[in-house]
């Protein structure tokens, strides 16, 4: 019996497939010095471990990283082996590489382990816009700062920065990011696939067992003990927040991100996403055991607010360091829904705070400790009503990122600019202002839908009235309002209205399985048109692109911001403001 199982290895051995192994981390990363990551290597069959061999700079291994990798024989349960490594570090910057045999085939990586400069900032504040198009920054000042004679009568706080780049955002595995992999780059400075973040995405089926990097959090808190906060108006469990902390390949796993989220305790952590949080028998969960992770974080020294009302008074207390906020059980409505239409999930959630209001809650929580804060803060809806071709809501949800950019900066400024202040989006929608849309009905009677855009000089300029005080026109529904098209998009009935009910839905299921059609709510709004979608039919909204996005920067160490970024260099931006590589 043991000689039948020894001539069947070496068979399977020998009939490994001759092509390279799968590396991570990848080749060309760059990794701060000190921070700790998991070493993998992926080999396309059997392996003997005898005639394996990996150095590093030309020495082994295990003598770079203070410790082998264990062989995994059948990863899997398949035939294919793999070495692993978790959590190691290199101290010295430069450059590496990375040699793995396993006998008859070989593959080498490089690495850059790079260094910081000496501390500049006490504070790092990112804002992300999720989603933000340049369409929607362009909208955003339009309505709120207003133009005449072709000159507008205000800058945006967003705008009105020393330092600009462009960021590149693919991934891993596409040229198009989401949300999850987008953010990861930011917070842990490599580059992952779609639908993961704080992990490279390996092969094996256990979405939470990839190879790790560190996350911006934990680098802080590990080596400088500062506070840390996450604010959005997504769910709190949603890709953009949960990369800040979370490992996996998953961004859908919503019970085990909120999981995470308590193993790592941020000190501030505010949004929606109340459902995933509260246990299976309570009407509005969603979690799929009896786990009450809102009494845990309570029991933990959390104050605990569901509205903006006990935001305020909670945030208040002097002796508030922690602070966790859900004031949804799922996405919180845009500011065009709580200011003005009253739509979405309002009447069931009325006491929402604006962005601004956690924002400034988190500033009062968070400046308590002595040692200086990260903060991450998201305006995630825009991408949503992106996504669901509803562009004044997400026009709306961009002139709030604005004011809490300018309340940051306001904060920061009476503080002595100890703060580093950047504001960019994760990823692009392809969305364009291509002029108005004309609905004079007494000078267009019967004008087909697609007659009433206004192009060239044919757009002139939008007749929203003056805003408020927040920068917000009183109403949408205009005469003459901002003509913002996405490129990508599915089956749905155009309408060119603003949708005054509640958020645009355009897709509803199809009639075969995985596939979406147009929405027929919309079918009989006068004047609308079937448009036919250029996506394939199991997408049931329009899509993110690839272009670059802006990144604008104030702040100590924000002059690192400048020319063409990848999004990865928005993490060694921050690390290098707060001098996070460890010395040897």
């Amino acid at each position: 019996m043991k000689n039948s199982v020894t001539i069947a290895l070496a068979l399977a051995l020998s009939s490994a497939p001759a092509f390279a192994q799968a590396i991570y981390p990848i080749d060309r990363a760059d990794i701060l010095a000190g921070a700790t990551f998991d070493f993998k290597v992926e080999f396309p069959g059997l392996v003997d471990p005898t005639n394996i061999k990996v150095t590093v700079n030309g020495a082994d291994h295990a003598s770079a990283f203070g410790k082998p990798a264990t062989y995994i024989a059948r990863e899997d349960g398949k035939d294919q082996s793999a070495l692993l490594l978790r959590q190691v570090a290199l101290t010295k910057p430069g450059a590496y590489t990375i040699e793995v045999s396993d006998g008859s085939t070989s593959r080498a990586v490089s690495w850059n382990v790079f260094d910081t400069g000496p501390r500049k900032a006490k504070n790092v504040i990112p804002f992300i816009g999720d989603g933000m198009s340049p369409a929607h920054r362009v909208g955003a000042r339009l309505l709120s700062k207003g133009i005449s004679e072709g000159k507008s009568l205000g800058r945006l706080a967003i705008d009105d920065m020393p330092y600009m780049a462009f960021v590149a955002t693919a991934g891993s595995d596409s040229i198009i990011t989401d949300s999850a992999n987008a953010a990861s780059a930011y917070a842990t400075g490599h580059k992952t696939a779609v639908n993961a973040m704080g992990v490279y995405a390996d092969r094996t089926s256990n979405p939470f067992d990839d190879p790790r990097v560190e996350t911006i959090t934990s680098l802080i808190r590990r080596q400088r003990d500062m506070a840390i906060g996450i604010v959005t108006n997504t769910e709190i469990e949603d890709a953009t927040p949960a990369a800040m902390v979370a490992h996996t390949r998953r961004r859908a796993a919503y019970d085990q991100i909120v999981e995470q989220f308590f193993a790592a305790k941020p000190d501030v952590l505010l949004g929606g996403g109340a459902a995933n949080f509260l246990p299976q028998a309570e009407a509005i969960s969603k979690r799929k055991d009896d786990v009450d992770y809102i009494a845990k974080f309570r029991d933990s020294g959390y104050a605990y607010a569901a509205t903006a009302t006990e935001l305020d008074a909670q945030a208040a207390k002097p002796e508030t360091r922690k602070l966790l906020g859900l004031f949804a059980p799922g996405n919180m409505d845009g500011v065009l829904d709580r200011k003005f239409l009253k739509g979405g999930g309002v009447k069931k959630s009325p006491d929402q705070p604006d962005l601004t209001v956690q924002l400034q809650s988190a500033l009062n929580v968070l400046s308590r400790n002595d040692n200086g804060f990260f903060l991450m803060v998201e305006s995630g809806m825009i991408d949503k009503y992106a996504h669901a071709l509803d562009m004044e809501r997400a026009v709306y949800d961009t002139i709030m990122l604005d004011n809490a950019v300018k309340l940051a900066k306001d904060w920061a400024k009476a503080r002595g600019e100890d703060t580093l202040i950047l504001v960019l989006a994760d990823h692009n929608h392809p969305n364009s202002l291509v002029g108005t849309v004309n609905d004079d009905m007494e000078t267009l009677p019967n004008t087909p839908l697609r007659e009433r855009v206004g192009v060239y000089e044919k757009a002139g300029f939008p007749n929203y009235p003056k805003p408020d005080a927040e920068g917000y026109p009183s109403r949408v529904d205009v005469s003459r309002r901002l003509a913002i098209f996405s490129a990508s998009i599915p089956d749905h009935y155009e309408t060119l209205r603003p949708k005054l009910d509640n958020p645009n839905e355009p897709t509803q299921k199809g009639d075969e399985p995985a596939t979406f059609k147009a929405n027929a709510k919309y079918k009989d709004v006068p004047g609308a048109v079937l448009r036919l979608g250029n996506l394939p039919a199991m997408m049931n909204a329009s899509v993110h692109s690839g272009e670059d996005v802006i990144l604008t920067a104030t702040g100590p160490g924000s002059d690192r911001v400048h020319g063409s970024m990848d999004n990865t260099e928005v993490f060694r931006v921050i690390a290098d403001a707060l001098g996070l590589a460890e010395k040897k």
